[in-house]
């Protein structure tokens, strides 16, 4: 009786773990299948449709909200101005080709109570720029940005010049700061009486935190009821998918779902009153979406650069490139007559014509994925412009499946 009782509560024990706390079989869901994850593809609230994830087996990258997107209310604003460089070692502009320079020297020594009437300025030591900047959103008053000045006159180098109190404009012509600052350039020119080297660009330059804030943008962020998010890139499957992450996201946070793509480039986002609007943004910049792009080729003839997108294909297609030289040498006889003839000397002509195609030969592409691509091109052994005009022979071909960007 009592081996009875044993194996029977052997027999319990071993039976307990495929039975749930109710009795009911405890059945093993495939993963992705169960918690928040399974309601991704449930309706949400009013105004959310249904949200089904897009996967097509690809490896896409990931990458975060912020790096991809920007809040459409926190945005730059342009300011330029015009003003004077001064303190440069006679390499500024001329008087005579830049009228504009001394009439500005005559405005600036009026304000500063000096009479400049009469007599005419010989200076080359000043030079007219134009300075231009990035005012950041949210900043505020008293706060230092930086700006770039660029020549505006016949300048040779504004090294070692130093810019003189320059107003900043905005479009609707507030002034909004007030430059100031040592200029520093990367360029520089060395000229002696025969010869003259120049590297980079030595009429323009930058004045770090040459710029103080005078007056800030009003910003209505913080009572902001709804959020819009604008893609760098505009893709609908990104914007899709960004949409997405955030609504997992505030579906666990906050119990509900909260974006909604609206085009290609846009996502709006409902702000929860229990949060404010820099703490929720904050929460959501840092989550990561895959992002997808479209494929495209970007060639630049001047330099012979070719940036070709991941997914470029190329449909089958024979290509055959070569270049003809044809040399045409003349190489003209000179024609002696006999000993004791009466004979002249002669000039005979003589042309030797050689033609010859280096390097012709005929490859097949077929480039399904960019490693084919780039393989088959590396294996007719042609140059960068070679290989612009074979991409743009078969984009005129119809057989790139890509978007042929020139530059």
């Amino acid at each position: 009786m009592r081996r009875m009782l044993l194996l029977v509560l052997a027999l319990m024990l071993a039976w307990q773990p495929a039975f749930a706390d109710d009795g009911k079989p405890n059945r093993r869901q495939p993963p992705g299948s169960g918690g928040m994850a399974g309601e991704r593809g449930q309706p949400g609230d009013a105004g959310y449709g249904d949200q089904t994830e897009l996967y097509d087996g690809r490896n896409l990258v990931q990458a975060r909200i912020k790096d991809v997107a920007q809040l459409q209310s926190s945005r730059d604003n342009q300011l330029v101005g015009y003003g004077l460089v001064i303190g440069l070692k006679g390499t500024g502009d001329g008087l005579r080709n830049a009228p504009f320079t001394e009439q500005s020297i005559r405005a600036m020594l009026e304000n500063l109570g000096i009479a400049s009437e009469g007599g005419r300025t010989r200076s080359k030591n000043v030079a007219a720029v134009i300075v231009t900047a990035n005012l950041p959103p949210f900043v505020q008053s008293g706060s230092r940005i930086d700006i770039s000045v660029s020549s505006m006159g016949d300048a040779t180098s504004l090294q070692g010049g130093t810019l003189v109190m320059t107003p900043l404009k905005a479009a609707n012509g507030e002034i909004y700061a007030v430059a100031q600052g040592p200029v520093f350039i990367s360029g520089f020119t060395a000229q002696g009486q025969a010869e003259t080297l120049t590297q980079g660009v030595p009429t323009a330059g930058r004045v770090p935190n040459g710029a103080i804030v005078e007056r800030e943008v009003p910003a209505e962020f913080a009572s902001q009821g709804k959020l819009t998010l604008q893609l760098r890139n505009a893709d609908f499957s990104t914007a899709v998918r960004v949409a997405d992450t955030i609504n997992d996201y505030t579906l666990e946070r906050f119990g509900k779902r909260l974006a909604l793509e609206q085009d290609s480039r846009t996502v709006a986002i409902s702000k929860p009153a229990t949060i404010s609007a820099a703490r929720f943004f904050a929460e959501l910049e840092n989550l990561m979406v895959e992002t997808d792009a479209p494929a495209r080729v970007v060639v630049d003839e001047r330099t012979g650069t070719i940036v070709i997108g991941n997914e470029v294909k190329i449909s089958r297609v024979a290509v055959s490139h070569g270049a003809l030289t044809v040399r045409i040498t003349e190489a003209p006889k000179i024609i002696q007559p006999e000993p004791f003839s009466k004979g002249e000397t002669a000039v005979e002509p003589y042309t030797a014509i050689d033609a010859s195609q280096p390097d012709a030969r005929v490859a097949v592409l077929d480039g399904p994925d960019l490693q084919t691509l780039v393989s088959g091109l590396n294996r007719l052994g042609v140059k960068p412009d070679g290989i612009i005009a074979i991409l743009q022979g078969i984009k005129s071909a119809g057989a790139l499946q890509a978007d042929l960007v020139l530059q």
